[in-house]
């Protein structure tokens, strides 16, 4: 093997190590989002806003990386592909912590307020929904591996399952209680709660979607969408 094109795989090999390393942290921040919001802890709204930041300029770094090895290298399709799946990757692994940091202030907006039981019951399945899902699809990702990939879609309907579940709970706390402002507010917090969830559960299939991309060339938008 040419000494240039053993560059190019060890550079492109570790760049996808980085982007399991960065995946890696968005799904540490699906669990401190939800223990955030479950344990009205404002401190760790403050950790995973600090994270989220971190992350987000590792992408960028990152970002940099990839575009350097399309400026100097001369990539092969295969290559090309990883390289494509790479930066979309990054994306969608940017939008799930965003997500989540969405669902870490919504504790500073509903506190000191208490979440119902069968609310934080949900809550916190959706939370391991997500990090399940995104678990998933990193290693996909990691050992290029087409089975796990394609599972994902057919997972997301436990997501879709919780977040109606959740609906259900929120619509039904309002009927037991006096419909006031702080009430209302409350239940159009926790709606949001319940998108940002399936939101990060929907990333998790872009990824499985992407590396079937990386492994077979068939593009996301040839499948059925979410």
């Amino acid at each position: 093997m040419p000494e240039s094109r053993k560059t190019f795989d060890d550079q492109l090999g570790d760049v996808r190590g980085e982007v399991v390393k960065l995946a890696a942290r968005a799904c540490e921040q699906i669990g401190a989002a939800t223990q955030a919001l479950l344990d009205a802890d404002l401190s760790l709204v403050d950790r995973v806003d600090d994270a989220y930041n971190q992350i987000e300029q590792r992408v960028v770094q990152i970002e940099h990386q990839v575009y350097q090895l399309f400026a100097l290298q001369q990539p092969m399709a295969s290559d090309l592909r990883t390289m494509l799946v790479v930066l979309r990757i990054l994306h969608e692994i940017e939008l799930t912590a965003g997500l989540m940091r969405n669902v870490a202030r919504q504790t500073r907006r509903l506190y000191p307020r208490e979440l119902q039981p069968r609310i934080r019951g949900i809550i916190e399945r959706m939370g391991a929904q997500a990090s399940v899902q995104t678990h998933l699809a990193v290693d996909a990702f990691a050992d290029s591996d087409e089975k796990i990939a394609s599972a994902l879609p057919d997972m997301d309907d436990v997501m879709d399952d919780l977040q109606k579940e959740l609906f259900r709970a929120i619509f039904a706390g309002l009927s037991g209680e006096s419909t006031d402002e702080a009430a209302l507010q409350m239940a159009v917090q926790l709606a949001f709660v319940g998108r940002d969830y399936e939101r990060a559960a929907d990333h998790a299939v872009m990824i499985g979607r992407w590396v079937e991309f990386m492994i077979t060339g068939q593009l996301p938008g040839d499948a059925e969408p979410v």
